[in-house]
């Protein structure tokens, strides 16, 4: 469903890198395998400069293996990708200096300061020292941090944690800002102001945001969004596009037979009726007219009725058969533990 984009050029043997027109991230049949498992299945995708793309799909997709590949923490089996017009595998250290990452788990030293943290990431990025005080003194202000950056890092909450670490991550201004399931763990409330934050940066830093999440209202947030699942690319469009191709508006009903009231529902109307959670759901155009000559002629007593417009999880549905599953599976740790394993 994306558009393509004109000279997209990967490149393969000994080409030098090119950039694509336009585009500050290119992968091309990404693809990466553990042992007898193919955690990401040949993906391909442009993202642009400035734009907020999303990788949208449970936990054990596929979605923080592209981003350990993107950001060289994972050599791909097959396929490439250029990051900044960068190879990922190539120029290793010129992606890396062009990237900021904010991993799933916390990665802060503790007993550090906040100020600590981040004249440490400076150091390890070269960032000039008088660069390097007014940016830090920014970003802490941006993230409403300048007062408590003198205390240490095991003082601080879980968002502000977070918001620190989208600070370091933008230190030495990255062009493109990797955020792995940015808010997992965050009440809503914080993971609202995280996402405050996050758009601020946009618009202030004009950095390109590449996000990982099975959070739908955060899928939200991104212009362009890629369904992803059990390693492939299901769906890539605008949230509002994919949510326009479910093919009308959602009506759940709750009957006192639902099996029945299924069955019902195909043969009357030759619709596809989705049992779950004890309702029974399917799409129909132009819903709230449908809705009223249901009722009146539903031969299956009827208990509860509604319709709304479709939602990133009916999209979801409609593209697996199943709704997104969260198994809290921390599948970042799990490739730390691989790259430990292959001395990267």
């Amino acid at each position: 469903m994306s558009a393509t984009v004109d000279a997209w050029r990967v490149p393969a043997g000994g080409e030098s890198a090119q950039e694509v027109r336009g585009s500050v991230v290119v992968a091309s049949e990404l693809a990466r395998r553990f042992g007898e498992v193919d955690a990401v299945r040949g993906v391909s995708f442009q993202i642009s400069e400035g734009e907020v793309f999303g990788f949208l799909g449970p936990n054990g997709a596929g979605k923080t293996t592209t981003i350990g590949m993107l950001c060289t923490l994972l050599r791909p089996t097959s396929g490439s990708a250029l990051v900044a017009g960068h190879d990922v595998v190539r120029e290793r250290l010129a992606v890396r200096r062009s990237i900021g990452l904010v991993f799933q788990d916390p990665t802060l030293d503790q007993y550090l300061s906040g100020e600590e943290n981040l004249r440490f990431h400076a150091y390890a990025y070269g960032v000039p020292k008088r660069e390097r005080e007014q940016r830090m003194r920014a970003l802490l202000e941006l993230m409403e941090l300048w007062e408590r950056r003198k205390d240490p890092v095991r003082d601080y909450s879980g968002g502000m944690k977070r918001r620190l670490e989208l600070a370091r991550g933008l230190l030495h201004r990255p062009r493109v800002l990797f955020l792995d399931e940015p808010t997992l763990g965050l009440d809503p409330q914080t993971r609202n102001r995280i996402w405050e934050y996050v758009l601020e940066l946009r618009r202030r830093e004009g950095v390109t945001i590449f996000l990982t999440t099975h959070y739908m209202d955060e899928a939200e947030h991104c212009d362009r969004l890629a369904v992803i699942d059990h390693g492939e690319i299901v769906a890539l469009d605008t949230p509002e596009a994919l949510k326009d191709s479910v093919g009308g508006d959602v009506v759940t009903l709750r009957a006192e037979d639902n099996a029945a009231a299924a069955e019902e529902l195909e043969r009357r109307y030759g619709l596809s009726p989705q049992p779950a959670n004890g309702t029974v759901s399917f799409t129909v155009a132009h819903g709230e007219e449908f809705l009223p000559g249901l009722v009146r002629e539903f031969p299956v007593p009827l208990l509860a009725v509604g319709v709304r417009r479709p939602t990133l999880d009916d999209v979801f549905l409609e593209l697996t058969g199943r709704a997104i599953r969260d198994e809290h599976a921390d599948e970042l740790a799990q490739l730390r533990r691989m790259a430990r394993m292959r001395g990267r």
